[in-house]
């Protein structure tokens, strides 16, 4: 089976700190490898793959200014379709652009929906369903106006999410700093709670971080440390009490969802999108409706196993489990 793997340029593939697309791609691209799928990754040339790297995009449009992000993403695009033919399917990985090029191959397209943002990206997706087979990344995604051929989950690698079996007192916001992730809430809450709340992530919206958020960072009680990756990356995701997920909106999935529960962290958050696929209430964390709420749950988390919760993930949501599926959407598509 020979595959070509298609992955944004907003970021390197896999990327260096934010960037949940790219996140993907790789850990996909990796476990197909691993099973012995012929896979060409199309992605920028600084990127890291156990698989064929193909592409001409210098860098990240994000990590160097340099990078016209539309000149580059056609380019990165055209260069893949021209070589459309050496490939049994595309996986695009990189949203609605690449359904241009779809009636100009033969070669079988599957675009996984990384979130269907609002109905204004249609035109680009309803007209093409008949020679693109998408697929969501959660129930709660799917568009009524879409067939799709598979809801497939995301996986994540369990080796890589160290085991804390205790945490601490503190409590975690995981995500970018924006008003769809409800920083805000979360400061709320935990002010509300009387613990100490850590904040980490990307600032998305700099007028919303100036107003909302960075009149509440002290250094004491609310800490903000930015973007991390790494070591610190993991002991944040581990070193919880809870981690506070107060969205407001419709989430698609929300891999630090399931990146905090593999490392044993409870995860509350609004009952919204994804998140009752994602959280088992009363067991890896709590699904609420209100900052009050969130308030209560906190005290409870301590009623919850943390064995528990990264066994929920486990079960559900590894990285083995994602790279099957899709292999047998594969095969489906390609008959056999």
């Amino acid at each position: 089976m020979r595959i070509a793997m298609l992955a944004p340029i907003a970021w390197r593939t896999p990327p260096r700190h934010y960037g949940p697309w790219e996140l993907v791609t790789h850990l996909l691209t990796e476990a197909l490898v691993e099973r012995g799928v012929d896979v060409t990754l199309f992605a920028t040339l600084d990127s890291v793959t156990s698989a064929t790297l193909d592409g001409v995009v210098p860098a990240p449009y994000n990590e160097d200014p340099t990078i016209d992000a539309k000149v580059w993403e056609f380019r990165h695009l055209a260069h893949l379709f021209e070589r459309a033919g050496d490939f049994e399917l595309i996986h695009n990985q990189a949203d609605f652009p690449a359904h241009a090029f779809a009636r100009l191959t033969e070669t079988p397209i599957v675009t996984t929906i990384h979130g269907f943002s609002s109905d204004r990206i249609l035109p680009m997706y309803a007209p093409y369903q008949d020679r693109v087979h998408f697929v969501a990344i959660s129930e709660a995604d799917r568009h009524p106006a879409l067939r799709y051929a598979a809801t497939i989950h995301h996986g994540i690698r369990m080796g890589e999410f160290p085991f804390d079996p205790t945490g601490s007192e503190d409590l975690l916001f995981f995500g970018r700093i924006h008003p769809d992730k409800g920083p805000r809430k979360a400061i709320a809450a935990a002010r509300a709670s009387g613990r100490v709340l850590h904040l980490y992530g990307v600032i998305q919206d700099q007028d919303y971080y100036d107003r909302e958020v960075a009149p509440a960072v002290d250094g004491i009680a609310i800490r903000y440390h930015g973007a991390v990756g790494g070591e610190e990356r993991l002991r944040a995701l581990g070193g919880a009490r809870a981690m506070l997920h107060l969205i407001n909106f419709a989430e698609p999935f929300g891999l630090s969802v399931i990146e905090a529960m593999a490392c044993g962290t409870p995860v509350i958050a609004f009952d919204r999108g994804s998140m009752p696929e994602l959280i088992v209430d009363g067991v890896n964390g709590f699904l609420i409706g209100t900052v009050d709420e969130a308030v209560r749950a906190i005290d409870r988390v301590a009623t919850l196993d943390r064995a528990a919760v990264r066994q929920s993930v486990r079960a559900r949501f590894s990285v083995e489990r994602m790279a099957d599926a899709y292999i047998a959407l594969y095969r489906r598509i390609l008959g056999g």
